[in-house]
């Protein structure tokens, strides 16, 4: 994955009054999750921009509100690529994935987004864009390739994460199926149904015409 650089402020000032003055100043509300856990009462010191999220258990989940600038970020949400982002607050570097956006369904505009922090030691869920390679059996029989899914859900530590995963199609014959059980990516888990179909070659009516002329 490449890496995306995005500056940040911590944001102290929370509320919907302050969040649409924030949008009117070009700049977006962002929540930083999956920040340490820790035991209530807890007694340490928050930064800047900190609060406690209650999670059962006596526990707590330590998340971060952050301001960032609509420029800042308009090559990490308008692009099919994904990044790891490493964010600078104030100087303090953290990694994070994007989780989450919230767009205004007129204007299109980003009103929030959901960051989610990540390290070399747990593993991060995060969806990888698909691209088919290869010369189909099928479609060399005359049949139609189609793509299904374009992204699918992967599983690891995030540096080992590709820009896109690549699958090649060339023993995928005329009518046949390509569905996430049949892939392996060494390093990596497919979390979506292994039943859901990636990709297929479609019969066309050429190809059916040629089927049955063979047929007679």
């Amino acid at each position: 994955m490449k890496t995306f650089k995005l500056a940040a402020e911590p944001r102290t000032d929370l509320g919907k009054k302050a969040s649409k003055a924030l949008r009117a100043e070009g700049k977006i509300p962002v929540v930083l999750n999956g920040g340490e856990i820790i035991t209530l009462p807890y007694n340490g010191t928050l930064k800047a921009g900190e609060k406690i999220v209650e999670i059962g258990n006596g526990k707590g989940l330590i998340t971060t509100d952050l301001i960032v600038t609509n420029d800042a970020v308009r090559k990490l949400v308008y692009t099919p690529e994904i990044f790891a982002i490493e964010l600078d607050i104030n100087g303090e570097k953290r990694m994070a994935v994007l989780k989450d956006i919230q767009f205004q369904p007129v204007k299109d505009t980003i009103l929030h987004m959901d960051l989610l922090e990540v390290s070399e030691k747990k593993p991060v869920v995060i969806e990888v864009p698909v691209k088919l390679e290869g010369h189909a059996e099928g479609v060399k029989a005359g049949g139609k390739l189609s793509l299904s899914m374009k992204k699918l859900r992967v599983k690891a530590i995030y540096t080992a994460i590709p820009e896109r995963l690549v699958i090649n199609v060339d023993n995928l014959g005329l009518g046949k199926t390509m569905s996430v059980g049949d892939l392996h990516f060494e390093g990596l888990e497919l979390v979506n149904a292994k039943n859901a179909v990636v990709c297929a070659i479609q019969l066309t009516r050429a190809a059916r015409g040629a089927a049955a002329a063979a047929e007679k």
